[in-house]
Formats: C-alpha cells, sequence, structure tokens
C-alpha cells in the first residue's frame, strides 16, 4: 500500500479515551455472558461431575492465545485486530480476508443467535411478544447505542458486565451452601480413557464461553497508552473469567443432582431456585441482561473490524469514514447492525455453539502462527510485552487439536 500523501488533509481517527479499568470490565463483559449463563449444563451433559477440569482446560487453552494476543495489540496496535496481525505477518490479502470471513461469521452468527435466545428470555418471562420482534427490536437499540461515542457504548458494555458477574457470584454464593461436600470432589477427577475424552468434548463446548477476549484487540486504537494497557486488559480479563468460570461449574457439579445434568435451558436458575425461590425472576433478569449484553460487544467488535479493513483496502473505502461528531465509524456501525438484523430472524441455534468453536480455534491458530513469524522476523526487545518464541507454536498446536479431537469425540 503506498504511502499517504503528505499534503492531503489529515483523516479523522478514533479517539482514545479507554483506559485499564473500562478495558477490563469491557473485556469480561465480552467473555462473559450468553456461554456460561447457558453453557454450564450443556457442558455438565457431556463431561459429567469433570465439567470444573474442563472449563479449567478451556481457560487454559484461550490464557495461550491470550498470551498470544497481548504480545500482538503492542506489535501492532490497530483496529482490525486479528486480520491486521495476520496480514503483518504474511502480507498475503487473500489470507486476511479469509480470516476476516471467518471472524465475521462467527461475530454475525454469534450475534444473531444471542439476540434469539435474549428475546426469548424476555418473551418468557417479561413481555409476551414474537421472539423474532423482540430480536429485531434489540438488534436495533444496540446498533443505535454502538453509534454514540466509544466511551457511552463502552460504559453500558460495562455496566452490565458488572451485571453478569455479581449474578455469577450469587450463583458460587448460593451454590456453596447446597454443596454435597467433600465425597464429590474426588469424583471430579478424570480416571479412564473415557472420562478424559468426557473433558476433552467438554473443554471444546467450554471453550465457547472464554470467546471474546480477542475482540478486545479491536479497541487498541481507542486505548490510552495502549502497548501496556490493552495487554494487561486482556491477560487480567481471562484469568477472571477462568476464576468464576471454574467456581461456577464447581457449585453446579457440587450442587445439582447429576441426573439433571442435561443441558436444558437456564442451567443455573436451578442452583438459585432450591434456596431462594423468591430471586428466580431477578436471576433471570440479570441471565437476560447477560445475553443480550453479547449482542452490543458484536456490534461494537464487527464494526471497528470492518472499519479497520477498510483503511487498508479489504474492504470499501466508505466503510472506513469516522462520523466527526461522534468519533465512531458510523457507516461501517449500521451496516453491521443491519446484516444481524436480517439474520436474526434465520439463523438457527442447532450446532452453533460447535460451529463457533471451530472456526474461532482455527482463527487462533493462524494468529498465533502470525505471532511466531512477527517474532522471527522482527524481535522487538523494546516492547513491554514478549513471550519466549515457543509459546505462540504450542497456542497453535493445542487450538489445531482441539478442533481434531472434537471430529472424534
Amino acid at each position: 500500500m503506498s504511502e499517504p500523501d503528505s499534503a492531503a488533509p489529515p483523516v479523522a481517527g478514533l479517539r482514545r479515551s479507554l483506559g485499564l479499568a473500562n478495558l477490563l470490565l469491557y473485556g469480561l463483559g465480552t467473555i462473559i455472558g450468553a456461554g456460561i449463563y447457558v453453557l454450564v449444563g450443556e457442558v455438565a451433559a457431556t463431561a459429567g461431575m469433570a465439567t470444573p477440569v474442563a472449563f479449567f482446560a478451556a481457560g487454559g487453552l484461550a490464557a495461550l492465545t491470550g498470551l498470544a494476543y497481548a504480545e500482538l495489540v503492542a506489535r501492532h496496535p490497530a483496529a482490525e485486530g486479528s486480520v491486521g496481525f495476520v496480514q503483518q505477518a504474511f502480507h498475503r490479502p487473500w489470507l486476511s480476508r479469509a480470516v476476516a470471513a471467518m471472524v465475521a461469521l462467527v461475530v454475525v452468527v454469534a450475534a444473531a443467535s444471542i439476540a434469539l435466545g435474549g428475546a426469548g428470555y424476555l418473551a418468557h418471562t417479561i413481555v409476551d411478544l414474537p421472539v423474532p420482534a423482540l430480536a429485531s427490536s434489540v438488534v436495533a437499540l444496540f446498533t443505535v447505542i454502538a453509534c454514540l461515542p466509544v466511551r457511552a457504548s463502552v460504559r453500558l458494555a460495562a455496566a452490565i458486565g458488572v451485571i453478569e458477574i455479581a449474578g455469577l457470584v450469587l450463583v458460587i454464593a448460593v451454590g456453596a451452601f447446597q454443596a454435597k461436600g467433600g465425597p464429590a470432589l474426588a469424583e471430579m477427577l478424570p480416571g479412564n480413557g473415557g472420562e478424559w475424552r468426557g473433558v476433552a468434548a467438554g473443554a471444546f463446548l467450554a471453550f465457547f464461553a472464554f470467546i471474546g477476549f480477542e475482540s478486545m484487540a479491536n479497541m487498541a486504537e481507542e486505548t490510552r497508552d495502549v502497548g501496556r494497557t490493552l495487554p494487561l486488559a486482556i491477560v487480567l480479563a481471562i484469568i477472571c473469567a477462568t476464576l468464576l468460570y471454574c467456581g461456577v461449574a464447581l457449585v453446579y457439579v457440587l450442587a445439582v443432582p447429576v441426573t439433571e445434568f442435561d443441558g436444558g435451558q437456564a442451567p443455573l436458575t436451578r442452583i438459585v431456585e432450591r434456596s431462594f425461590p423468591a430471586f428466580a425472576i431477578p436471576f433471570a433478569a440479570i441471565a437476560i441482561a447477560a445475553t443480550l449484553n453479547g449482542v452490543l460487544i458484536e456490534i461494537v467488535v464487527l464494526s471497528r473490524m470492518a472499519f479497520g479493513m477498510a483503511r487498508r483496502r479489504l474492504l470499501p473505502a466508505w466503510l472506513g469514514k469516522v462520523h466527526p461528531r461522534t468519533a465512531t465509524p458510523v457507516r461501517a456501525t449500521l451496516v453491521v447492525g443491519g446484516v444481524i438484523l436480517v439474520l436474526t430472524a434465520l439463523v438457527p441455534f442447532g450446532a452453533l455453539v460447535r460451529a463457533t468453536s471451530g472456526l474461532t480455534l482455527l482463527v487462533f491458530a493462524i494468529v498465533n502462527l502470525s505471532l511466531w513469524q512477527l517474532q522471527r522476523r522482527d524481535p522487538r526487545p523494546d516492547l513491554a510485552v514478549r513471550l519466549p518464541r515457543w509459546l505462540p507454536p504450542t497456542g497453535a498446536a493445542a487450538s489445531i487439536v482441539l478442533v481434531a479431537a472434537s471430529f472424534v469425540l
């Protein structure tokens, strides 16, 4: 790509207004949401009493790639995130477009399905309206919010993230009173090959609950002191999410009878209902907020990716314009919201978790290899975050192995 004309007027850029606290809460809001609130029952149906081990394994894999993202954002702090990393490493537009297509597919399908899932909760507990109409309203509302200055959308996502975390802390506290006690703890350690296969299959499903930390990289151009702040926020978000998930998984397998590990809807409400039935509806409201928060975050993430790709001429240039008043990519945001709105009524839930996890793991493998390539070509000893050379290929191999294992488990 040619150098910009020095005589041309400066192009409006994104405003750097985000610090560590905002990014950490945003990251936790991105990671925590529909995944853990809905998925813990699915993982328990697969991994059984070893569900906490499955979540811990998934968190370890997320941490491997999260560390790679931490160094990559220090090397290349740009709004296009994963796509920009791949382009910087390999300079192959076709590969960048392939990664962008996979990321966009994951985000669009996940956002549409999350909207439908959240609308289902709304229709069942609060508003008696058709689910597609509610889902479309949710997408339209959050698209408008995402067009506002980034501090507004990130603060809203962070506020909902606090509510999500409070809900999980409530589940852990309530579940601790119902725990069956010490003897059941020994049952959580897999003892044979069949149980370990269940853990691996459960970890593949549980990985869906960690998806989202990678989208923090898309906020690089809106972060203050990005080389230090954003890497730290990514690592802290993954650690906090892993601790919360393992705590929830622990109380779930200790408080819920094994015969109820059926992957049904609203699995965490079972824990609340057993001890405090009056809290069931308020907890359902928290679950709704956790689910719908994902829609806002996905719109923000994909619009930033489209904005960054447009500036690299991988998408039409008019998507790379920043609104002068809000300092946000309004055009890209409206296009992204429109696509999700159309798909909301068309996307089935079906195999969403498996498809999303598989595609994301493939993207993570390519991103890890991108860092490996960049470390070889440009060591950069000046970076605040530097990983050992063996870590990126290990993360790539682990991602590929988990995808391959999902086909045989």
